[in-house]
């Protein structure tokens, strides 16, 4: 069964590439195709990007920068990164909208909760960028904040090259043991890093899943949609 409503959270560092800096358009172009495809199944899709490929607030605050300014360069680092894929996205027929949490009206819309539902509901898929608009906040926590705010079933986190969750970091730990299935009590007991814990809590207190899975896959969006793709799927539980 498809989901009907989610939000598709995409790293900064997914929108690099290989090159692991900056927007790549070739990549950038394959994401909005793989959204188009889920979209195809009658998905209603907001999406959160990440600005880590450009820039990061707590790069700046350890270089000593004050940690609000650097922040805010990271939310407008996501607003270059949403207008990117808004371009690719619209370059192959999908009707788009980016919505920042700062304002500046000559670039987007402004982030008004109802217009983004209104969005959804008339088929655009909604680019949520700046943030929460507020410093201290990471992406991860504006993902469960939206999704929450526009009744999303699902929060899909897009990995580059991880296909789901692990005890430990695969790459170091040949041991490390994927999880099919977890709780978000399991993941904040355990000590996992997926999201951070403002994030998982948001989840599980609005009672959000969670599905992580290897955006590198060709179709794996689509497949996250119609809960077939082989990642971890994280929830409330019992």
């Amino acid at each position: 069964m498809n989901y009907k409503r989610v939000l598709l959270k995409i790293s900064g560092e997914a929108l690099a590439g290989d090159q692991g800096f900056g927007i790549n358009p070739i990549v950038v172009k394959d994401i909005a195709q793989q959204i188009k495809d889920a979209k195809d199944l009658g998905v209603e899709i907001a999406i959160v990007c990440g600005g880590g490929n450009i820039w990061r607030g707590k790069t700046g605050a350890d270089m000593g920068m004050e940690r609000a300014s650097a922040d805010y360069m990271g939310m407008l680092a996501t607003v270059m990164n949403g207008l990117a894929l808004q371009n690719a996205l619209e370059s192959i027929g999908l009707e788009t909208r980016v919505m920042t949490a700062i304002d500046m009206k000559e670039v987007a819309e402004p982030y008004i909760r109802r217009r983004a539902v209104r969005h959804l509901e008339k088929g655009r898929i909604v680019i949520f960028s700046a943030g929460t608009g507020s410093p201290y906040f990471t992406t991860d926590t504006t993902a469960a904040l939206r999704a929450a705010e526009i009744h999303a079933d699902v929060i899909l986190m897009a990995k580059n090259g991880v296909d789901g969750v692990y005890s430990a970091d695969p790459k170091l730990d040949p041991n490390a043991v994927k999880f099919d299935k977890l709780t978000y009590l399991d993941v904040l007991n355990k000590d996992l890093k997926i999201m951070d814990q403002t994030a998982i809590t948001l989840c599980k207190d609005n009672n959000i899943d969670l599905s992580v899975f290897n955006m590198q896959k060709e179709g794996n969006i689509a497949l996250a949609c119609k809960q077939e793709v082989a990642g971890t799927i994280i929830s409330k539980g019992e």
